[in-house]
C-alpha cells in the first residue's frame, strides 16, 4: 500500500514539475510581459519577482518547486545565476533579448534534429533561425534525434561546423551545451541516413 502511495505521489510530483517547467518556458522565453516582467540582459529576472508574479497569475510556484525544476529539468532548460538571485531561460527566447553569450570554436561536427516533413525545405534554404534568436544544433546524434522527434518522424542532419566557422559563422555554446548559430546554409547540411556513422 505505502508503495502504491509513493508511487502515486511521485508521478503526482512529476507532473506538477512539468507544468512549472513548461510555465518557466512560456514567460521566460516568450512573454514575460504577461506576468509583468521584464528580461535584463542575459535573459536574468529576479527570482522573487518571478515567484510573486506566477502567485499573483494564480499559477503559485514555491522557492524548492523551482530549484527543482531547474536542478532536475532533463534539457536544462533554466539556469541561475552565481548569486543564486536570479534565474532565467537558457536559450529558445522568441523576443529581442542579449544572452551575452560567447563565441566559441564548435566541434567540427554539429547534428540538427527535425521532422520529416521540413527535410526538402532545408535542403533547398538551409536552417534558418525563424521566431528564435539562433539555430539550435546538437553535439550528438541521440540529442538531435529525440529534438526531431518532437516533430514527427524524426530526421537528423549533420552540420560542417568546421567548415562553417573557417568561412567566418560564429557559433556559441549556451549553459546547457546547445550550440548556437544564426543560419546554416543548404551546402553546409547532410541528411543522416539510417544506420550511417560519421
Amino acid at each position: 500500500m505505502n508503495l502504491a502511495i509513493n508511487l502515486c505521489d511521485f508521478f503526482m510530483n512529476q507532473s506538477r514539475l512539468v507544468k512549472i517547467s513548461k510555465y518557466l518556458s512560456y514567460h521566460l522565453r516568450h512573454r514575460p510581459d504577461k506576468l509583468g516582467l521584464e528580461l535584463a540582459p542575459g535573459g536574468w529576472v529576479p527570482i522573487k519577482q518571478l515567484l510573486a508574479a506566477s502567485k499573483k497569475d494564480r499559477f503559485p510556484i514555491s522557492h524548492a518547486e523551482l530549484e527543482e525544476v531547474v536542478d532536475q529539468n532533463d534539457k536544462k532548460r533554466f539556469s541561475f545565476d552565481a548569486t543564486g538571485k536570479l534565474v532565467r531561460a537558457n536559450q529558445g527566447h522568441s523576443i529581442e533579448i542579449d544572452l551575452q553569450l560567447e563565441t566559441e570554436v564548435p566541434p567540427d561536427i554539429l547534428y540538427h534534429g527535425t521532422g520529416r516533413r521540413a527535410v526538402e525545405s532545408i535542403l533547398r534554404d538551409g536552417l534558418h533561425k525563424m521566431k528564435r534568436h539562433h539555430v539550435h544544433l546538437s553535439a550528438d546524434v541521440e540529442t538531435a534525434t529525440q529534438v526531431g522527434a518532437r516533430h514527427g518522424n524524426p530526421v537528423v542532419f549533420v552540420v560542417d561546423a568546421a567548415a562553417m566557422q573557417q568561412d567566418g559563422y560564429l557559433f556559441y555554446c549556451s549553459e546547457n551545451g546547445v550550440w548556437l548559430v544564426d543560419s546554416v546554409p543548404p551546402e553546409y547540411l547532410l541528411e543522416l541516413t539510417h544506420g550511417q556513422n560519421l
